[in-house]
């Protein structure tokens, strides 16, 4: 390791769980201690009700959630536990005109890429509204990973629904960000700008923190980190990530 951190932010997706699954109970104790010792961010393009289903049953029950700081919806929001509750520390929502605007652009995209009429079987909705983020999904936010693999295995689909919005919301962000997923927030709403926002919350200065994902090379959904100087460690997967953070808790 080039230094031990005084704070670890992970991706969820691919690091800490298998994607769109059910973070393992052996993670969320490894996490549980790891919170013990040093603070911790969680950075995914999941909206808060993901992270509901996804991460918060595998913790113990005792597990102190007091330096953990969650970034749903590619850290367009951010959340911390005090007085038995989530709180909201800053939130990027669209307004509802915003909102309109972002939907009928998304529908023209969709009509102009081929991307409009839905596929024979989809898995869950393939638009979703997070509040701070609107993502399209090809075969819905539920898609088994093999499936999402056979969709789009070049990305040639999501890239160019990508570049169909960003002509038509040039005042917003768009990113292909997930396997079959384009996503849409406030611009300069990344995980760069989640890394920035959290050393002014929690204090700790970004070169005393390490980002851990699985996706950090070129053109991958955390490299865009790496543009605020923050150490970066990359994984292959929840096994990795346990490894490490062992490694933290020696």
């Amino acid at each position: 390791m080039p230094h031990r951190p005084k704070l670890v932010a992970f991706d969820l997706d691919g690091t800490l769980a298998v994607t769109k699954q059910r973070m393992s109970a052996d993670m969320g104790e490894l996490l549980s201690q790891l919170l013990k010792k040093m603070s911790v961010a969680v950075m995914s393009g999941a909206g808060f009700p993901q992270f509901e289903r996804q991460f918060f049953p595998a913790f113990p029950a005792d597990a102190d959630f007091t330096n953990l700081y969650l970034f749903p919806d590619n850290a367009a929001q951010c959340f911390v536990y005090r007085n038995g509750a989530w709180k909201p520390q800053y939130d990027n929502a669209f307004t509802s005109t915003e909102k309109e605007h972002i939907l009928k652009a998304l529908d023209e995209a969709l009509k102009e890429t081929g991307l409009y009429e839905v596929p024979v079987r989809v898995w869950g909705e393939r638009i979703e509204d997070r509040g701070a983020e609107i993502v399209f999904s090809g075969l819905g936010q539920e898609a088994p990973p093999e499936e999402k693999r056979c969709w789009d295995p070049d990305h040639v689909k999501k890239r160019a629904l990508r570049d169909a919005l960003a002509k038509r919301l040039p005042e917003f962000s768009e990113g292909a960000n997930g396997s079959t997923s384009v996503d849409i927030t406030r611009k300069g709403i990344t995980k760069a700008y989640g890394i920035r926002r959290l050393a002014e919350l929690s204090g700790i200065a970004i070169a005393e923190m390490l980002y851990v994902g699985d996706a950090l090379d070129e053109g991958g959904n955390d490299a865009v980190v790496k543009e605020t100087g923050v150490q970066t460690r990359a994984v292959f997967g929840p096994e990795e990530t346990a490894g490490l953070i062992n490694t933290f808790l020696a």
